[in-house]
């Protein structure tokens, strides 16, 4: 029962894991590439909402890790 446990654990962590990549992908270095090619945001704008998404990813990375942590021997 234990190695169906992990795999459903490990499962979930892959999935979370990739959710933050794509937090940080799309709310974190979208908007600074569109900047840097001449996009019409503010800067400070984009700095906040690229810190507050890189926040999120590296929040759902940890939650992912802690899930981990709950595998069973």
């Amino acid at each position: 029962m234990s190695l169906i446990h992990n795999e459903r654990t490990k499962l979930s962590a892959t999935y979370l894991n990739g959710v933050a990549i794509a937090v940080m992908a799309v709310g974190g270095l979208g908007p600074v590439v569109s900047v840097l090619n001449g996009g019409s945001a503010s800067a400070a704008s984009v700095a906040a909402v690229s810190v507050i998404c890189l926040a999120g990813s590296i929040t759902l990375h940890f939650l992912a890790r802690r899930l981990l942590g709950s595998l069973e021997p």
